[in-house]
């Protein structure tokens, strides 16, 4: 169930967003002991992204308050109210994915200013599993528009990450006006060099927590990576909350490894990091 501003959305509360996707988001996965990875992190985009989008704050604590109603009316949905039923966050349930939407219902195509009071939409879902197999990346020559915002304006990525699909991929890989790798359709891209060195593309990204947490606790470096030097490289991992660290298996028609063992010492640093309670 979606929730706006905790009561149940109308299809009145969303048809503004679906008509013109203005709005910025974040994703979390909560596990069963509704503890998230880089919880801080994402209210922390939260109000970043609202400053930048509406040129209001986010009051995480009420962030917080909204995401536990909806756990809450997860955990009850099946009517067994019991945290290991078909409806609950451990047991048949497992852990879910939550995304948080700000957007103002009130927002005109005209006066886009005017959008001033933004809600809060939260949704929940089941979470697939982390480091899932490895996917294959078709190279897409795409850059996001304000790439730094995680916003809702989806169309580009997904018509990407479609082409992709309907050449026999998994996703795509975005490649700049300049040549140069950036990042996946829905996921930050890094690399391992010749040397076992992690390496962070330099470019216009959305900074994705997933991302941030690994570069808080490994040592890497941040360079310009070009899709010929991408395919050079002795492996390449995806990663975003919903996966965490996922290695790429191909970029275009070139094989990588998907058993390097820095992949699976970033799985264990991933792994590793301690969820915050929301």
């Amino acid at each position: 169930m979606a929730r706006v501003n905790q009561p149940p959305a109308t299809a009145e509360d969303l048809l503004p967003l679906a008509l013109t996707s203005y709005g910025h988001f974040t994703t979390l996965r909560v596990d069963a002991e509704r503890r998230v990875r880089g919880l801080s992190l994402h209210l922390e985009r939260l109000v970043r992204d609202s400053e930048a989008v509406f040129g209001v704050p986010v009051d995480t604590g009420r962030v917080r308050e909204l995401i536990g109603t909806a756990l809450d009316g997860r955990s009850g949905a099946d009517g067994s109210g019991g945290a290991g039923g078909p409806g609950g966050l451990s047991g048949a349930g497992g852990p879910c994915t939550v995304r948080v939407t700000h957007f103002d219902p009130a927002v005109d195509l005209v006066r886009p200013e005017r959008a001033t009071a933004p809600r809060l939409m939260v949704t929940v879902r089941p979470a697939g599993e982390l480091s899932p197999p490895p996917l294959t990346a078709m190279s897409v020559r795409y850059e996001r528009d304000l790439p730094q915002v995680k916003h809702c304006g989806l169309f580009g990525a997904l018509h990407a990450r479609r082409a992709a699909r309907l050449q026999g991929f998994d996703d795509a890989l975005f490649v700049g006006a300049d040549g140069r790798v950036t990042e996946g359709g829905t996921w930050n891209v890094g690399f391992v060099d010749a040397d076992g060195t992690v390496v962070w593309p330099r470019g216009p990204v959305l900074p994705g927590v997933t991302a941030a947490l690994l570069r808080e606790l490994t040592e890497y470096v941040v360079a310009p990576v070009s899709l010929a030097e991408a395919k050079g490289m002795r492996a390449a991992f995806a990663t975003n909350t919903s996966v965490g660290v996922r290695a790429l298996a191909a970029v275009d028609d070139t094989p990588l490894a998907v058993e390097h063992p820095v992949l699976s010492a970033l799985r264990e640093v991933y792994s590793s990091v301690p969820g915050e309670e929301v």
